[in-house]
């Protein structure tokens, strides 16, 4: 463990974007089947690294995080309007879980990870632009080819598939965000940081990908932002392991994270 300065520390609000796989086992890696765990912390501004332990450069689907840069595709393409626009009602054909088969504008979305609303931004852009704009934000591996042989990359490619990206680059992608220097205009650099929920406010919910694989592990993201007294910070926190229990994922590795980030930033 590498610990850097310690500092005062002010929790003010923290936005988060979190994702799990509960009970749904995670694309197959390259890398052994073993547990990994990341926790990363940098400053939004410069870079510096704060605080790093663990595998941090190993990547793994983005899965529900992934929401972060469609919001912004969303709002740079003019599919997504404001914080309430377009408010699209659920259709049988989604197929979506219980909790879903709702009306859902883009805040809801963002902050019940409803997938289907993910899914109709993506069918709206088309596979051409919506491969275009991953790749000129330069998101992980930028691959949103799918699952080989099933041509479903538009709907599926960011949920255990084959997009992936590591704590490294979930992390600069934020610093980019928070800088506003991702390829996209301003209004969706501004939309996309206003509807990102504050931790401790949100409801977080899963994303059910129902995938089959070789690889039993389950996945869980935590990421964003958060300001102390002295500096804005941006951090990702990954556990994948094969440990099931009651609690989400997300919701463990969330609440682990941040009893913990206090003590190292001190």
């Amino acid at each position: 463990m590498r610990r850097i300065d310690r500092l005062p520390f002010v929790f003010a609000v923290v936005l988060y974007v979190l994702a799990w796989l509960l009970g749904f086992p995670i694309r197959a890696q390259s890398a052994p089947l073993g547990d990994v765990e990341c926790t990363l912390i940098v400053d939004a501004a410069s870079g510096e690294t704060l605080y790093r332990q663990g595998t941090c450069d190993q990547r793994f689907s983005p899965a529900s995080t992934f929401k972060v840069p469609l919001a912004l595709i969303g709002y740079d393409a003019g599919i997504l309007s404001d914080q309430h626009m377009p408010s699209w009602e659920y259709k049988a054909e989604f197929n979506a879980p219980k909790r879903d088969r709702k009306t859902v504008d883009p805040t809801i979305w963002e902050r019940d990870s409803v997938l289907w609303f993910s899914r109709e931004v993506t069918r709206r852009l088309g596979s051409k632009q919506f491969a275009g704009y991953v790749s000129r934000l330069d998101y992980g591996n930028t691959d949103v080819s799918g699952t080989s042989g099933k041509n479903d990359g538009l709907t599926h490619s960011w949920v255990n598939s084959s997009l992936e990206i590591s704590p490294v680059e979930q992390v600069d992608f934020l610093r980019k965000l928070l800088a506003r220097k991702l390829p996209v205009s301003d209004k969706a650099h501004a939309m996309t940081s206003a509807i990102v929920p504050a931790a401790g406010r949100c409801r977080a919910r899963p994303e059910r990908p129902g995938l089959a694989s070789a690889d039993k592990r389950s996945l869980g993201w935590f990421v964003g932002w958060a300001q102390t007294d002295a500096r804005k910070i941006v951090f990702a926190r990954l556990v994948v392991d094969t440990k099931r229990s009651d609690t989400p994922k997300g919701l463990k590795t969330r609440a682990m994270f941040l009893k913990e980030l206090p003590n190292l930033l001190r």
